[in-house]
């Protein structure tokens, strides 16, 4: 009867659980199992305090297994930082070793496989590091693992159980990963399509490595078999060379990226110099928005917004009214209640 039961599903008394979050590009998943108070003690009774000899075997001082059943795992797939210190990528198991003072030893270990920590070995640890737990005044009946305060470049893991809370905080090198990932793919397939180049220019330039960001732009405009000059590409390089100090380049890109523009990318345009404050050359591009793409939408309400951001209200009005039947609906109602405050002499 113990093999036939042996081979039979049930339940698990502290179920499986899987929580993952991405920083980034970067993958972090923590495998545990999850058990319940039931009206026990917990610190200091269910999990001792300190390490600990489990009366089961060879580890003579072993710490908790952050869980129940199988030692809890996790997993990053890109280097990260723990509370200050480096850690490849990789799969580690994960102990704690609370004290009654409420600091707590975090260890990771390279044993991932073991059940809980009865053959815990210190010689497997990767790491080790001390975080103070916070007593909480509400209790979580289950065992829980959370990603709390998050930003784009770190988050904050933290296990609940009974009326405690132990976090350690994980911080990734999003912009190096992210601009490492970008150079492996403009070596794949991938790299063999211009708006590839486009994005890789894009994102160099978002984290400020300017001279990367004109070397991959570059490669987009010449010197491949699918090099072309494009509005998108010369207007990013425009950008580039405006970050760079190069005023009267970005500018002579701008005048080459404007016959090439569609509407919406015109209008973009125009708005990122009615953003930066020069109006006079924001004019001037919704002006060849109207002129070179037949007044489509949305060439004259670009225009409008151009003279109303110059307190040009009579022009702006005279812009505004131009719209033609190509408006989307719900531009409609707007747009009167525009024309009535530029009639009024306030902006839109």
């Amino acid at each position: 009867m113990s093999n036939l039961k042996a081979q039979i599903t049930l339940p698990a008394k502290s179920p499986e659980a899987e929580v993952s979050q991405r920083v980034g590009i970067t993958d972090i998943t923590i495998h545990y199992n999850r058990p319940s108070v039931k009206g026990r003690k917990i610190w200091g009774s269910l999990v001792p305090y300190g390490f600990n000899y489990l009366g089961f075997g060879t580890s003579k001082a072993a710490p908790w297994r952050a869980g129940s059943d199988y030692n809890t795992t996790i997993n990053f797939t890109h280097e990260v930082s723990i509370q200050g210190n480096k850690v490849p990528a990789g799969k580690y198991a994960l102990f704690m070793v609370p004290e009654e003072n409420r600091e707590v030893m975090i260890i990771l270990s390279s044993n991932t496989t073991s059940w809980g920590s009865y053959f815990y070995d210190v010689n497997e640890d990767i790491l080790r590091f001390k975080v103070t737990s916070i007593d909480k005044n509400t209790s979580t009946e289950m065992l829980t693992y959370s990603f709390d305060s998050m930003t784009p470049y770190n988050a904050t893991v933290s296990l609940h159980w009974d009326t405690k809370e132990i976090p350690f905080r994980i911080d990734v090198a999003v912009d190096e990963i992210v601009m490492e990932g970008i150079r492996n793919d403009l070596r794949s397939p991938k790299g063999f399509q211009q708006s590839t180049w486009d994005s890789a220019a894009n994102y160099a330039l978002s984290v400020g490595q300017l001279d990367q960001a004109q070397e991959w732009v570059n490669a987009s405009i010449e010197g491949n078999f699918f090099s072309k000059e494009t509005f998108s590409n010369l207007s990013l390089k425009s950008q580039i060379l405006q970050k760079q100090g190069k005023t009267a380049e970005a500018q002579d890109m701008v005048q080459k990226a404007i016959p090439l523009g569609s509407p919406d990318e015109l209008y973009k345009l125009g708005l990122r110099f009615i953003m930066d404050g020069e109006l006079y050359k924001a004019i001037e591009i919704m002006k060849a928005n109207v002129k070179n793409n037949n007044g489509v939408f949305p060439s004259h309400y670009g225009l409008a917004r151009a003279y109303s951001a110059k307190k040009d209200f009579k022009n702006a009005l005279k812009a505004l009214e131009k719209t033609g039947d190509d408006t989307p609906k719900h531009f409609e109602a707007r747009f009167i209640k525009y024309k009535e405050r530029l009639k009024k002499g306030e902006g839109i």
